[in-house]
């Protein structure tokens, strides 16, 4: 993939360049936006933007691509691009936004790094950037097809017929498409992009996973508010959670996201924390609708019962799985069957042979995930699932 005098001079200029990446995709940033603000307005949330995960991510993938053409040289790390190019394909990206994200890219490389970028360096990491992007071109370009949708042109409206309040801070949405083209297919565990328009006018985007699939022709989302705390509150939710009613439109994106369920007959671990129980209500859903038998094993951590969103529909679906069992904890109010604190899988038998769906905050993820190896797990067999950019990405990729 990458030529052999390239690859030398990326080996040797890698530390220098990982070590101002942060420096240079905040240039990258900045001066993007600040000579095409379009591009905040329906593309880039404004929200990854403030706080720097985005910022972030995109060097953490970046590095992750770089190490992975000078390690495995004859492997591409479809693993890694397949993730990144389903984010993309859930905002719109098209293949003419590469040339621009090239442009300011490498002026932010060469603003950054100075004398030290010569013209045989540029060429070098010239060649990774396309590798990278002609890769997820490509990739992209099979996305937007399996989910029946032109480059980019992946929207369509749907309108709000139910709404039920969850918990205090989550809501759900039940939605109905309107037209009469084919809605594309979903499978258990996939995300879609709401993009609602702010008060200010600029359209903000966020991905949401469907909670629920194809029930009568209707989709479910379930939103948690963002409460920012130090930082602002996410704007996307705190929207729909204050403005949004039955018989209101919605624009959402076509599904999208590689994390799905797996048919087949190994046992499941389903694991989450908090809202990160979307998508396994959605595969419980699934299973539970395919009369499925398989061995599940549900695993779940949140604040108290009265946090815990979806649970009695969740122990529903339970109930009629012969094969399954769940483990709850609690960080106060436990009762019953229920744990007390952080989810600690001491003396929990995880079946061998498991295939793993981990969904919550990142820290949670790693944890979950160390505790399933050592429980026997491969590592080959975790699936997990970040909610906003993946600032995991580049660790999980090396793993």
């Amino acid at each position: 993939m990458l030529s052999p005098e390239s690859a030398e001079i990326v080996r040797a200029t890698l530390p220098v360049v990982g070590a101002s990446l942060d420096a240079i995709t905040t240039k990258f940033y900045g001066t993007m936006f600040a000579e095409r603000p379009e591009l905040l307005d329906g593309l880039f949330n404004r929200g990854n933007q403030a706080n720097g995960e985005q910022r972030r991510a995109l060097a953490g993938s970046i590095a992750a691509f770089a190490v992975a053409l000078l390690e495995r040289p004859d492997e591409r790390p479809d693993r890694l691009l397949a993730r990144i190019a389903h984010k993309h394909a859930a905002v719109g990206v098209t293949q003419d936004q590469y040339v621009i994200v090239h442009k300011y890219l490498f002026g932010a490389i060469a603003e950054v790094l100075g004398d030290a970028v010569t013209p045989q360096v540029a060429q070098a990491w010239d060649e990774v950037y396309w590798l990278m992007a002609g890769a997820l071109i490509a990739m992209e370009a099979r996305v937007y097809a399996e989910a029946g949708a032109d480059e980019g042109r992946t929207w369509r409206r749907w309108r709000v017929v139910g709404r039920r309040e969850e918990t205090a801070d989550v809501v759900s949405f039940q939605l109905s498409p309107l037209g009469d083209d084919p809605v594309p297919p979903a499978r258990p565990g996939q995300y879609v992009s709401v993009r609602v328009r702010m008060p200010d006018g600029v359209h903000q985007l966020r991905q949401y996973t469907l909670s629920s699939g194809e029930r009568d022709g209707l989709r479910r989302i379930t939103v948690k508010r963002v409460r920012g705390g130090d930082s602002p509150d996410g704007e996307v939710s705190t929207l729909l959670h204050d403005t949004v009613a039955v018989g209101d439109e919605l624009t959402l994106s076509a599904p999208f996201g590689e994390v799905t369920l797996e048919d087949g007959d190994a046992p499941l671990v389903l694991v989450s924390a908090g809202i990160g129980c979307t998508p396994i209500a959605a595969m419980l859903e699934h299973l539970a609708a395919t009369g499925s038998t398989r061995r599940v094993l549900l695993l779940h951590a949140d604040r108290s019962p009265v946090d815990h969103a979806l649970r009695h529909e969740v122990n529903g679906l339970l109930d009629t799985l012969p094969g399954a069992e769940r483990v709850v904890w609690y960080e106060y109010g436990a009762s019953g069957d229920a744990r007390e604190g952080w989810m600690d899988l001491t003396g929990v038998e995880v079946p061998p042979g498991a295939l793993a769906y981990l969904c919550g905050p990142v820290p949670f993820m790693r944890q979950a995930r160390s505790q399933l190896i050592g429980a026997g797990v491969a590592a080959r067999d975790i699936r997990y699932e970040v909610f906003g950019p993946d600032l995991w990405l580049g660790e999980d990729a090396a793993a």
